[in-house]
Parts: C-alpha cells; sequence; structure tokens
C-alpha cells in the first residue's frame, strides 16, 4: 500500500475505496468489525475467514491513506507487550511504582448546597 495514489488504478477495488474519502474508508472499517463479529458469534469459520479478510484489507488502505505504516502498529504492540506481560491481567493501579491499586468505588462528594433549586451552572456550547 505504500505506493504513490497516482499508481494506484481508479478503477480498482484500492482505487476506488481512497476516492470515497477517509469518512467512507472509516464506515467500511467498522463495518466489516461488525460483520467478523457476527460470523465469531455464529461459528462459521469459512465466513469469518473471509470477513476477517475483509477487515484487515479496510484497515491497511485506511491506515495508508492516513501515512501509519504497519512498523508502527507492531512496535506498538511489542511496546504493549514487553510493558504489560502477564501484568495486563492485574487489577490497574494509580501508583505504577508502589503497585496501589486505584479505588473506582468510592462514594461522590456531596454535591455544594444551594438555595436556589434548578440554579446548576451550564457549560456553553
Amino acid at each position: 500500500m505504500r505506493r504513490e495514489p497516482s499508481a494506484i488504478p481508479e478503477t480498482s477495488r484500492t482505487g476506488k475505496l481512497l476516492a470515497q474519502g477517509r469518512a467512507r474508508m472509516a464506515r467500511k472499517v467498522g463495518e466489516e468489525a461488525i460483520e467478523v463479529a457476527i460470523e465469531a458469534m455464529r461459528g462459521d469459520r469459512g465466513a469469518l475467514v473471509m470477513e476477517a479478510a475483509d477487515l484487515l484489507y479496510n484497515l491497511v488502505v485506511l491506515l495508508a491513506d492516513l501515512d501509519v505504516a504497519p512498523d508502527e502498529i507492531l512496535a506498538e504492540l511489542r511496546r504493549r507487550e514487553l510493558a504489560y506481560g502477564i501484568a495486563e491481567k492485574l487489577p490497574k493501579s494509580d501508583d505504577p511504582i508502589n503497585g496501589v491499586a486505584a479505588s473506582h468505588d468510592k462514594p461522590l462528594p456531596p454535591k455544594p448546597n444551594s438555595d436556589k433549586p434548578n440554579q446548576a451552572k451550564r457549560c456553553k456550547r
């Protein structure tokens, strides 16, 4: 996929996909991912392989359009493996040095008292 866009024939599957734009490519990746999940749940190995090939193809085209090299993704996978290894199975920690796990079941702080109900500040958009 590392070719000049002009080297890809406009009539090819890849050329047509690139011509449709990045939003369409991203949508295709999402559609194919859903189809992979469906075939995985159905247990149809042949259909799963076909849909997985479609997913990988569309993902490669999207990544190439974004100028993301496969080596970058492989490097990230290696980094994660080295960083987490078996530790990825352990609870997440707020303090990676001392290994103190985060407490996600702490109660929320009480809301400030207000004399006027329904006068909360709203975000402006």
